[in-house]
């Protein structure tokens, strides 16, 4: 795989992310108006602070403090051996039963859905959640397995020789969706 290649794009600037955020808060309120025995679930990397800021929209709008939980889908990926000899695995932390609950998905870009496949895989060693649903802050098309979101913030339209980057705060300097060529 080739480093990108040229300037890249602004897509959304920090405030234009975070109307994003709060479209995907409304998304998960209107979807079901009982909060209970629901959870959040970020994938590492930027799933995680992602849900972070979902989880503040949803306790400042109904005052929910939804419980939250981090997965590392390292050692479930189908593409572990292209990635590194070596995978550096940062731990997953759920200290909360997802058996019976709605358990939100939260990662930032959806693109070819194996991520979400691992995701959902690394999600059963855990338990059996009533329903999971995935909200992701960018979907950018070119799927190779039939997933979709439940919940997105945005859609980027791109050619296959693009990638899309989100920056977040708390990983990255500032928040931005950028669009890149290779």
């Amino acid at each position: 795989m080739t480093e990108p290649q040229g300037q890249p794009k602004v897509v959304h600037d920090a405030q234009g992310v975070d109307r994003l955020i709060a479209v995907l808060v409304d998304s998960i309120l209107e979807r079901e108006s009982s909060l209970e025995n629901t959870a959040l679930v970020g994938v590492r990397r930027r799933g995680v602070p992602l849900a972070e800021r979902i989880r503040e929209g949803i306790k400042s709008r109904t005052g929910n403090d939804l419980p939250l939980g981090v997965l590392d889908i390292t050692l479930y990926r189908d593409d572990l051996s292209l990635i590194s000899p070596q995978p550096l695995v940062r731990g997953t932390d759920i200290e909360f039963n997802i058996s019976g609950m709605r358990t939100l998905l939260v990662d930032d870009v959806l693109y070819t859905g194996r991520t979400v496949r691992a995701a959902l895989d690394a999600l059963s060693d855990f338990g059996r959640p009533r329903r999971i649903e995935l909200a992701v802050l960018i979907d950018r098309g070119h799927r190779e397995l039939p997933i979709q979101a439940d919940h997105v913030g945005g859609r980027v339209e791109t050619e296959a020789r693009e990638m899309v980057e989100v920056r977040l705060r708390g990983i990255d300097e500032e928040d931005q969706v950028l669009l890149l060529r290779r």
